[in-house]
């Protein structure tokens, strides 16, 4: 039995298939969704997101948004979302590098400090899942050259 997964941002469907399981960042904790899940409805937290299908892994930054688990579908609105090989690394460690210092430099308020520490979670959510795709690139070379 599969999963009928999607995941949509206001701007497009990042992701739609059949899948065999889903793990995801929520405000209560990461959680991974199987078929015949119970029903649930959640917060999304900004994170690293791995849907999984046979042998196939999907990474995914997601950050924001809401998930939808039926017993043989899950819908996720997302605020942000982008697959692993979308993610250019260069420039997530540079956004990275510059929410770090605005939180230093301007963080006065309760609510700027909060803003810029969820712009944080989100960089370092697309770092995480950049990296890992890039070793995975690297990997495959490697063992292509044998």
């Amino acid at each position: 039995m599969k999963i009928n997964f999607k995941i949509a941002t206001p701007e497009r469907v990042v992701f739609k298939e059949e899948v065999d399981s889903i793990t995801v960042p929520t405000r209560e904790g990461e959680i991974t969704i199987l078929p015949n899940h119970i029903p649930l409805i959640s917060v999304l937290a900004a994170g690293e997101m791995v849907v999984r299908t046979g042998e196939k892994k999907v990474l995914m930054a997601v950050a924001g948004g809401f998930l939808e688990v039926l017993s043989t579908k899950v819908v996720i609105l997302a605020d942000k979302a982008e697959r692993s090989e979308e993610i250019d690394l260069a420039r997530a460690e540079a956004a990275l590098q510059r929410a770090k210092e605005l939180k230093e430099t301007k963080a006065t308020d309760a609510v700027e400090f909060a803003r810029l520490s969820a712009m944080i979670e989100k960089e370092l959510a697309r770092v995480k899942v950049g990296r890992k795709h890039q070793r995975r690139i690297e990997q495959r070379g490697f063992s292509q050259k044998k």
